[in-house]
């Protein structure tokens, strides 16, 4: 546990029976549950982590690439289900440093967050960790994230991230974006249910690992992604106006019958 509340770690995995163990073998022994989900690997992913010794280990295996969005939505139902407090995400391609996890718990355990999200570009050392082509997207993506949740998240494609239970109960998974692009679309469902999210300053980590994200998903996928949030959040203020405006209208009205009620004269005593 940890401060008093009981974690889960999802590690969402495709085609990773390199890192995998690695991965594993790093999660803090605070952490009370480890899910592995297996999204369709074609390598012995789900075999190097059911042996990877840990007896909080879990493997969840999808018979086909159903994508990273879905795994994780797999991996969070499970996780809940144990019992869990909060659910951490870590990627099955160890770009994610476990000495940051309790930073990045910490706010979600406190109740001053719902969500905590990872942010490395705030990270000091950024510009020498992280190749500057993917320094230079993530802020662009993380530009029009902003523009189109209304959040303000420095890194918006970081997937370390921490959920609380009561956040993930008022989200419809089964409408979440199940590709690439699933970051933004969850932070804009967050957003448009008043949850509170904050940025978490986590360390850049980049080895021998490749991205998953080429420019057909930077340039047409996740900006698709965005304009439906831009567009959920435009409808959702259309209609906040829409019923104030009809409440201002019916409050004049409620007003003057109770000015009438109360200045009638008062029925003859009787006694």
């Amino acid at each position: 546990m940890f401060r008093n509340a009981r974690i889960a770690v999802i590690v969402p995995a495709y085609n990773e029976a390199e890192h995998i163990g690695l991965v594993l073998r790093s999660v803090p022994e605070y952490v009370d549950h480890v899910l592995v989900v297996d999204d369709g690997s074609h390598d012995a992913t789900a075999q190097h982590a059911s042996t990877v010794g840990d007896r909080r280990v879990r493997v969840i295996r999808h018979a086909s690439n159903l994508g990273v969005g879905k795994a994780l939505c797999s991996g969070y139902r499970a996780a809940f289900a144990t019992g869990a407090d909060v659910v951490a995400v870590m990627a099955g391609d160890g770009q994610m440093h476990p000495d940051d996890l309790a930073n990045l718990l910490e706010p979600v355990v406190a109740g001053r967050a719902d969500y905590a999200k990872g942010d490395r570009l705030s990270h000091p050392d950024v510009l020498v960790r992280m190749p500057f082509t993917r320094w230079l997207g993530n802020h662009v993506l993380s530009c029009w994230t902003r523009l189109a949740t209304g959040l303000r998240v420095q890194d918006s494609q970081c997937g370390y991230t921490a959920l609380h239970r009561r956040a993930a109960e008022r989200l419809a998974w089964d409408e979440l974006w199940h590709g690439y692009g699933y970051p933004n679309d969850l932070l804009g469902r967050l957003a448009q249910a008043g949850l509170c999210v904050r940025d978490v300053a986590v360390r850049p980590v980049y080895a021998d690992e490749t991205s998953g994200i080429g420019l057909r998903h930077a340039l047409v996928v996740i900006p698709f992604v965005l304009a439906r949030v831009a567009l959920r959040r435009a409808k959702l203020a259309l209609a906040t106006r829409s019923a104030s405006a009809r409440l201002g209208r019916q409050l004049p009205a409620a007003s003057a019958l109770a000015l009438a009620v109360n200045d009638a004269p008062l029925p003859p005593h009787e006694g």
